[in-house]
């Protein structure tokens, strides 16, 4: 079984996104799960990346879905919607 990635929605973005996926899946690999680097040595592939991605949402007009989606369920709730428990508070409230 090969190492296939997946294409960018945005076409424009695919090389950049290869780019990242490869050396994160070799840094991930030989180095993070062996214990040899917490760092990711990858991130300004990724900043270069997600700029292009965050372009091309811009174009199609679909960031603002993005924006809504992240106030609703921000990642500092754990992705849940706002008004509803978190995983954990719903397991501690069983518990008591």
């Amino acid at each position: 079984m090969g190492n296939i990635m997946s294409t960018s929605f945005a076409p424009e973005c695919t090389e950049l996104k290869h780019k990242y996926d490869s050396c994160f899946n070799s840094w991930y690999s030989e180095k993070f799960l062996k214990g040899k680097g917490l760092h990711n040595e990858c991130e300004d592939f990724w900043q270069d990346y997600k700029k292009c991605i965050e372009v091309h949402m811009k174009k199609q007009g679909i960031e603002h879905l993005l924006d809504d989606a992240r106030k609703e369920a921000p990642f500092e709730n754990g992705g849940t919607p706002k008004g509803k428990p978190t995983q954990l508070s719903a397991k501690d409230s069983k518990a008591r």
